[in-house]
């Protein structure tokens, strides 16, 4: 009795894995080259796209045929900066006081969900307590419902500086944290900090490479990392196969990190020419979270929302990141779409795309900078962020052409990750 079990939960499971599905999508975007393709087939199975057919292919075994054929079909998008144990809000400041690390977890799980229902397959997770990680390896797991993630774990920072975990506490709560919290003060204790990142399973490093607009600390864009600091973490971490990030907003910070091997600058706020030039010297990338800065720029104008000592730091910051975006653009510095979502609330991605294009970056670069661009930068080039024969089954759809309708990015109607439909607002064909 038990052997025919076996035999059956195998035949089923051989089964469900020769199982195809059929998109019949009425356009694709090439995110390689910007264009749009007319009638194609796309064929899935076991997670991946085995075929991409031109016309409408009608399955000659028992496949499953999902009609987009009035829809314009896209890869899973990607969001270079996120951060998902949190969403903005009054008491967000009490809440590491109140709130257990259960809290912290169950309420993650919601917002990876609204993430990847937004048509966002694949996030960067750019610093949390380290639930941020344990929810990447839950999804994987297929407990949680969500994007796939490569999470930083906790952010690296220096002694009162950005993501200094005890920053706005009383004294006796303050203590001193160290390299096991995030918290460095010399190239050694750098080191240490990135071996337990890496002890801890994140994938990529994240550091507060100036002071911050939301930490209650008063400088928001003072460098708070020495050069030597920098590259010690950098190094360390080539050894690790990981590449690092830096949140920062001043000019004399992005430069140290930019010189100390920093892959991606997140926010750049005050991003001089002098910057945008080493950028384009160095080959690093610009995450730019314009969204994020419009909403602290809003939020801060409703009293009692953010501490007194946050609220001129937010007015002074978050009208800025639009205008130095469009500059960085017009200079040729390479960019990497981010949000920084958390800042705003989860699901509201997509809203970025409207911001960039605003700023005179075209409808396709932006759509490329979401896809293509991370697909590299995350070591996943051949799997994300095209729609060819091989790559992952990431796929969504929208009902406009987003080449000349960027806004229908925040409308997305189906959406598949890894061969899985998880949102679908539409019927088979009859």
């Amino acid at each position: 009795m038990k052997k025919m079990l076996l035999y059956t939960a195998l035949f089923s499971a051989a089964l469900l894995q020769a199982q195809k599905t059929y998109l019949h999508c009425g356009k694709i975007l090439d995110t390689e080259s910007g264009e749009i393709l007319n009638e194609k087939n796309l064929v899935i199975s076991d997670g991946k796209i085995i075929e991409v057919a031109a016309g409408y292919v009608t399955p000659a075994d028992s496949g499953d045929v999902i009609d987009l054929s009035g829809k314009t079909v896209l890869p899973g998008l990607v969001d270079m900066h996120v951060h998902l144990e949190h969403e903005t809000n009054p008491k967000r400041y009490l809440a590491r006081y109140t709130e257990n690390e259960a809290d912290v977890a169950f309420e993650s799980t919601v917002y990876a969900r609204k993430t990847l229902m937004a048509g966002f397959t694949t996030v960067r997770d750019l610093g949390g307590s380290g639930i941020n990680t344990a929810l990447r390896d839950a999804i994987k797991k297929g407990y949680v419902v969500g994007p796939r993630i490569f999470s930083a774990g906790k952010s690296i920072a220096t002694t009162g500086g950005h993501a200094d975990p005890t920053n706005g506490s009383r004294k006796d709560l303050m203590g001193d944290p160290g390299p096991k919290d995030g918290v460095i003060n010399s190239p050694e204790e750098a080191r240490k900090a990135v071996r337990q990142r890496y002890k801890n399973g994140a994938d990529v490093i994240k550091i507060t490479a100036t002071g911050g607009v939301l930490s209650v600390a008063k400088s928001g864009h003072n460098p708070q990392f020495f050069l030597d600091e920098i590259k010690a973490i950098t190094e360390t971490a080539a050894d690790y196969g990981m590449l690092v990030a830096a949140h920062a907003h001043g000019d004399e910070g992005m430069q140290r990190a930019i010189r100390g091997g920093v892959k991606t600058i997140e926010h750049g706020t005050f991003m001089s020419e002098e910057t945008m030039e080493m950028m384009k010297e160095y080959d690093a990338y610009y995450v730019p979270t314009i969204i994020a800065g419009k909403e602290v720029a809003e939020k801060a104008e409703i009293a009692g929302y953010f501490p007194d000592l946050v609220v001129p730091k937010a007015r002074e910051v978050g009208p800025k990141i639009q205008g130095t975006f469009a500059k960085a653009y017009k200079k040729g510095v390479k960019i990497a779409f981010g949000t920084d979502a958390g800042v705003y609330k989860h699901g509201d991605n997509a809203k970025e795309f409207q911001y960039m294009v605003e700023a005179g970056m075209p409808e396709a670069e932006a759509i490329r900078s979401a896809t293509v661009t991370p697909a590299m930068l995350l070591g996943m080039k051949d799997q994300i962020g095209q729609l060819k024969k091989g790559y992952i089954a990431d796929i969504i759809a929208v009902n406009d052409d987003p080449v000349k309708n960027i806004k229908t990015l925040r409308n997305v109607v189906f959406v598949m990750k890894e061969g899985v439909v998880y949102k679908n607002e539409h019927t088979k064909p009859e």
